[in-house]
């Protein structure tokens, strides 16, 4: 039961702050942040609200996940995508926490590599009905701009 809570707090953080910083128009960094405080400062002063194991982990793995919604529309363009990559990155915490133990950056680290692999994977677009992938998607992107 632990687990699964850590993979929804994950997946919310990553839709929420995707939406506050596209649809609110907030941007990445005040987006992730103002949720991130707003969590950490419930479980802050309200730590009985679960239990112990909970509190501790909950707010560290919203910030992780936080740092996945910050993407922009560019490069993910689905809720979809989004809610993948934050179950991968819970698995990624959940799995490798006490492999990171003093390891600075752990959680950006660990957003980086989930959202990547959720990006290298073939997705059917829907306007078009076709097979695509991320990486190319992001390669076209990134060509783009250097010929602006």
């Amino acid at each position: 039961m632990t687990a699964f809570i850590i993979i929804i707090a994950a997946i919310i953080a990553a839709m929420l702050t995707f939406f506050m910083n596209h649809t609110l128009k907030q941007g990445p960094v005040r987006s992730s942040a103002l949720l991130s405080l707003s969590i950490a400062l419930i479980f802050y002063f309200f730590p009985n609200l679960v239990t112990s194991d909970l509190s501790k982990n909950i707010p560290v793995v919203f910030i992780g996940g936080s740092f996945i919604g910050m993407v922009s529309k560019k490069i993910v363009d689905s809720y979809f995508k989004l809610a993948i990559s934050g179950l991968v990155f819970a698995i990624i915490y959940l799995n490798t926490s006490r492999f990171f133990a003093g390891y600075g950056g752990a959680l950006g680290a660990s957003a980086g590599i989930s959202l990547l692999s959720v990006l290298s994977l073939p997705f059917f677009t829907p306007k078009k009905h076709h097979l695509t992938n991320g990486i190319l998607q992001l390669r076209k992107i990134i060509l783009k701009r250097n010929r602006n």
